[in-house]
């Protein structure tokens, strides 16, 4: 068989610079490449010939979304994507390359539309056991595959809001995978593009500096902001939280490296046992307080030169010192819970699959 996936921007792009429908221009350019391939002489089965581009085709594109809408598996909602101003279209992560619009060089910003999505996160859970029957793949492949859908066991807690009279909110929602760092926690970090982001700055000194802090944000890409190696920036919100398990007041900051689509969109912050953390309160003068120690040495928070992420033993941690931190996991959830503070839930890296395009053609 023989077929054309003339669906692409790129037909719709030239078509655009020639003044011209995208239809015809679609329909010369597949006669003219259906002739030279049969001056070849290449043996393709040209009555089965496929356009991907005629209704014949794509009715079948149709019938399958709408038969994943009514098992309620398609849905519409307003997320935050990478917008080609040129093209007029959204791109996908592996689309934008150092910021720019893989087609058009043109720089991409994050814009808010509402789109389609697939629920495939419905299926994490057999997407993740299944890859254990992937018996003819590369391990680094099945990795990768495990890390994309990034299944993690942790636990959500509420860090009070210490300034509510500015906002209908009462508390920040965080997750964290090491509720045994919790004493350790000296700021917080939320997304930029977190809902509570501009109304925790709002009447604040830090107001204009967080917005002026967003808009920067929304040229960078996911790449970018998710890079171990890109020095992380960021600004004061003006605003505070309330530490659940000492009762201690800690600035909360809006920074580029906490995304909104994982977890809550919003960190406790543990400098001196999250690498990420430290440098970044190493860049911004921000309190070290080492709440595990590498037995038997106490670890100085004056002389650290990079965090310490192994197990050990909790310091200034209350009734839970002398433990082991692996241990106490469980133990500060299960504390946790008893207060009404926190919670234990599974959070996934992996997300609906957005499917929009804004094309001529599509489904």
């Amino acid at each position: 068989p023989i077929g054309w996936d003339a669906f692409g921007m790129p037909a719709e792009n030239a078509a655009i610079e020639r003044k011209t429908h995208p239809a015809p221009w679609t329909d010369q350019c597949i006669e003219r490449m259906r002739q030279q391939l049969r001056r070849l002489g290449l043996s393709y089965d040209w009555s089965r010939e496929v356009n991907t581009s005629k209704e014949d085709y794509y009715k079948w594109t149709q019938w399958m979304f709408l038969l994943m809408y009514q098992r309620d598996l398609a849905y519409r909602k307003k997320g935050a994507v990478n917008w080609c101003p040129k093209c007029e279209t959204v791109l996908a992560n592996e689309q934008v390359k150092d910021g720019l619009c893989w087609r058009c060089d043109s720089a991409v910003t994050e814009k808010d539309l509402e789109q389609w999505y697939f629920r495939i996160t419905q299926y994490a859970d057999r997407l993740l056991n299944d890859i254990e029957k992937l018996s003819g793949w590369p391990e680094n492949v099945r990795t990768m595959q495990k890390n994309w859908i990034g299944r993690s066991e942790g636990t959500e807690l509420d860090f009070t809001l210490a300034t509510v009279n500015r906002t209908p909110y009462t508390s920040l929602k965080v997750f964290t995978t090491r509720p045994d760092t919790l004493f350790g926690c000296t700021y917080m970090v939320i997304a930029p593009e977190h809902p509570l982001t501009l109304e925790l700055a709002k009447g604040t000194p830090q107001e204009a500096a967080v917005k002026k802090y967003i808009e920067k944000v929304k040229h960078e890409t996911l790449t970018d902001r998710t890079e171990a190696k890109t020095e992380k920036d960021g600004v004061f919100t003006g605003a505070y939280g309330i530490n659940p398990v000492n009762n201690e007041k800690v600035p909360i900051w809006t920074a580029d490296y906490v995304l909104m689509g994982y977890g809550t969109g919003a960190v406790m912050a543990v400098p001196a046992h999250d690498q990420r953390d430290f440098e970044f309160a190493k860049k911004y003068n921000l309190p070290i307080k080492v709440v595990i120690s590498s037995t038997p040495l106490t670890l100085d928070p004056m002389t650290l030169n990079e965090a310490f992420v192994d197990i050990g033993t909790m310091i200034n941690s209350s009734q839970f010192n002398g433990l082991t931190s692996d241990k106490c996991i469980s133990k500060i959830t299960d504390w946790l819970e008893k207060q009404k503070s926190g919670k234990r839930v599974v959070n996934l890296k992996i997300r609906d699959w957005l499917i929009s395009r804004q094309r001529y053609w599509g489904a």
